[in-house]
């Protein structure tokens, strides 16, 4: 299967490992990913703050990118969600494009969702000795719908001891700009998911949105406690101890 990468700003800029480890999984699966250099914000940042005129051009230029391909996948629920469930609508008043971006987006995937729902595998062949628990964050969850899928994946890594995150469902109070402008909120969230992470005894928390991992890590590791953040991707890619 060919498929487009949409890698998202974040781990353009900040976390490429998420995204390259989602080339190397996919290859290894035998599929071909090809990555689209005309990509760029998918606008998911304007239209969360408000700015969705601003946002317009950007959705238009993504559907204009991704548009060719039959299958796209991001190692992101946050900006997924997004696509599937923003774009048409801030593409309203423009008939065409809406419908143009409702049919992107309907092939628009989450690492998790492409792998079990449309590849079909769960099992990846993957090896990570380690003890791991998981952060179901709140696009993934509650936009995406994602379920178990993720947990389903990580059941079959080689090696790895996954350990039930308490309260998971829980917000870790990232939520974008909302840590900044609700700063004392946000950190009082950040330490009730702290304290869930280190309860479970991990070396390791891992989630599908580099986003949440960048605040959930920050704190754990001002903390210095010793436990690292991995993205999901890069779980699923990895085939010896790291």
């Amino acid at each position: 299967m060919r498929i487009a990468l949409f890698a998202t700003c974040l781990a353009d800029t900040m976390f490429p490992a998420a995204a390259k480890a989602t080339v190397l999984l996919l290859e290894r699966l035998g599929h071909e990913v090809v990555f689209p250099v005309e990509q760029t914000c998918c606008g998911q940042m304007h239209i969360n703050t408000g700015y969705q005129k601003d946002a317009l051009p950007l959705v238009r230029r993504h559907v204009q990118t991704f548009e060719p391909y039959d299958v796209v996948v991001a190692p992101s629920g946050s900006c997924v969600g997004s696509v599937r469930h923003q774009h048409a609508m801030v593409a309203a008043g423009d008939s065409r494009l809406a419908a143009r971006a409702a049919a992107v987006a309907s092939r628009t995937y989450e690492l998790s969702e492409l792998l079990v729902d449309v590849l079909g595998v769960e099992d990846v062949g993957a090896y990570f000795p380690h003890r791991v628990t998981y952060h179901p964050t709140c696009h993934s969850l509650r936009v995406l719908r994602v379920g178990d899928k993720p947990l389903r994946l990580l059941r079959n890594v080689r090696g790895l001891d996954l350990v039930e995150l308490p309260a998971a469902e829980q917000c870790c109070g990232f939520g974008g700009t909302f840590s900044m402008k609700n700063a004392d909120t946000s950190t009082a969230m950040l330490a009730d998911k702290m304290r869930h992470v280190l309860d479970t005894g991990a070396d390791v928390c891992t989630a599908g949105d580099a986003s949440c991992l960048m605040h959930i890590g920050g704190g754990l590791s001002r903390l210095r406690t010793g436990v690292r953040t991995v993205h999901l991707a890069e779980i699923l890619a990895s085939m010896e101890a790291s």
